[in-house]
């Protein structure tokens, strides 16, 4: 006996090979998407009764998951080939890149890139603040991850904003991509990333963890955040005359913010209400990247890790609930195409007749006044005459 299928399975969505209904497979994807798949599969026993092994529900998320990030793809090439005109932006916008490791089978680690886009408004008492946050995060390399930025960029009116403010963390890769993005963004070094920066300055030239190093960082600090990044540029010129560890870091530390001199104008930035933190993207490194693949244990395989973000970023986005239907026909799609779930049509019954059939033709069991060996008296009587 082959497979079978019902006919009302289409109807109510249920998918071949599986007794588990649509709303059930939509949860199951989403608790997936949110925790540990063992977790999720006991939350959905616990709170719903339905048992479904951490198994099952690892494949219906990684299933969605690949079927998110061809959708996302797909858009990306039709934005490319009709290039759109960019929707309205906001007055002032932030975007903030960074990237973040995560563990891969056989002891590799990888770097996920990620984007955070928001708004800067002030609110009662005039203090800048920064919300309407959304996420792109994928794992792949700094050309691949700039055209799949650009559909949220493009969708957040990145390049129609009055002022875009680009706070980073200085890599190259990044440079690169806020001139793919928004090349006339005012760019900002995260004022944390500067600091570390004279941090290990203060730990070579007085000691790590002593007082002196703290008074010296703490004076530097706060002269590079109050417009005297002139005089911390000076002292580390100093500071590099002297031979050995402590005049090299000072040097190397001289030479990155001198570089970046038009990046470090912090009390410029304070003063036109530009954020001068990247806190918004490294938020986003911990929740929707270190938060889900950077559990104990966790060694994921290369290409699952970019359709896990594609559905965690679908979250956090706020854009489940547009997305979800286009995933769901995706999974029917994918289900009934196998060859050997393709459902066998049930034969189609002839068109019933207008006329009656005509009754059917009676022998005689009656001839020459004998009866017939198939008269009923014949067959019926418990006596037989004798021949």
């Amino acid at each position: 006996m082959g497979p079978g299928f019902s006919p009302l399975d289409r109807v109510l969505g249920v998918l071949p090979q599986t007794s588990f209904p649509p709303p059930v497979i939509a949860l199951a994807v989403q608790l997936g998407t949110r925790l540990p798949f063992a977790e999720a599969a006991s939350v959905l026993t616990e709170t719903r009764g339905i048992s479904m092994d951490h198994e099952t529900l690892r494949r219906w998320t990684e299933r969605a998951g690949h079927l998110a990030e061809q959708a996302t793809d797909a858009a990306v090439d039709a934005w490319y080939a009709s290039y759109p005109a960019s929707p309205p932006g906001p007055a002032l916008q932030v975007v903030s890149v960074d990237g973040a490791m995560v563990p891969l089978q056989h002891g590799v680690w990888a770097e996920v890139r990620t984007l955070a886009i928001g708004e800067v408004t002030r609110d009662a008492i005039g203090q800048s603040q920064t919300g309407t946050l959304s996420y792109v995060s994928r794992l792949t390399d700094a050309a691949s991850f700039g055209d799949v930025s650009t559909l949220e960029t493009h969708r957040r009116g990145t390049r129609a904003a009055t002022t875009v403010v680009a706070v980073t963390d200085g890599a190259e890769w990044i440079q690169g991509w806020i001139d793919g993005q928004c090349a006339d963004a005012v760019r900002i070094l995260d004022f944390a990333h500067a600091v570390e920066h004279l941090s290990a300055v203060a730990k070579v030239r007085f000691g790590a963890g002593t007082a002196a190093a703290s008074e010296w960082l703490g004076v530097q600090a706060h002269a590079l955040r109050h417009g005297q990044e002139e005089t911390v540029l000076a002292t580390l010129a100093e500071l590099g005359t002297i031979p050995g560890e402590a005049g090299a870091v000072a040097t190397a530390t001289q030479q990155y913010l001198a570089r970046r001199r038009d990046h470090i104008r912090y009390a410029d930035f304070a003063t036109a209400g530009y954020p001068i933190g990247s806190g918004c993207v490294e938020s986003a490194n911990k929740t929707i990247v270190e938060a889900r693949l950077k559990g104990a244990g966790m060694h994921w395989r290369r290409a699952n890790v970019t359709p896990l973000l594609e559905l965690r970023t679908m979250l956090r986005n706020e854009r489940w609930n547009e997305r979800w239907p286009t995933i769901w026909a995706g999974l029917q799609r994918r289900m009934w195409r196998s060859p050997r779930l393709v459902p066998v049509e049930p034969p189609v019954p002839p068109p019933a007749s207008t006329v009656a059939p005509a009754p059917p033709c009676r022998q005689p069991t009656i001839v020459n006044g004998k009866p017939t060996p198939d008269h009923p008296w014949r067959k019926s009587s418990p006596f037989r005459a004798k021949p």
